[in-house]
């Protein structure tokens, strides 16, 4: 039988003394620009079919990617792809059994972090 009293029941306690760890929140963030890249994919897919559909297109599709939110959206995606790759190495070491106890485990997601943020400058600096 369907319980009435569903929202007298108070919430479960693990939530309000819950605390974000690093190892999960880049997982999350893992995710997050995993998907994010999937976007910007498509706006790289869109830019080469309007360069090879027309002028017309190519100058909107350029005009998008090269204003100030098309250059933000680029340094994003830069920085998404450096985390992602690190994210991924920090991943294939964990598949070895390496570095699984806690404080490495969080040190690989402080590296994986500080890491992006750095390459993303080097990157924008060199290029």
């Amino acid at each position: 039988m369907a319980d009435v009293n569903r929202g007298n029941r108070p919430l479960s306690p693990h939530i309000s003394i819950y605390r974000p760890q690093v190892t999960s929140m880049t997982s999350i963030l893992t995710r997050i620009t995993g998907n994010a890249l999937l976007i910007t994919a498509l706006l790289i897919v869109w830019w080469f079919l309007a360069a090879a559909t027309s002028p017309n297109a190519f100058a909107k599709a350029n005009g998008v990617l090269t204003s100030w939110f098309g250059d933000l959206v680029m340094v994003l995606s830069l920085l998404g792809i450096w985390y992602h790759t690190l994210a991924g190495i920090r991943h294939l070491i964990w598949d070895t059994t390496a570095m699984m106890e806690i404080r490495k485990a969080e040190m690989l997601g402080w590296i994986c972090i500080i890491g992006s943020v750095v390459l993303t400058v080097l990157t924008i600096i060199i290029v």
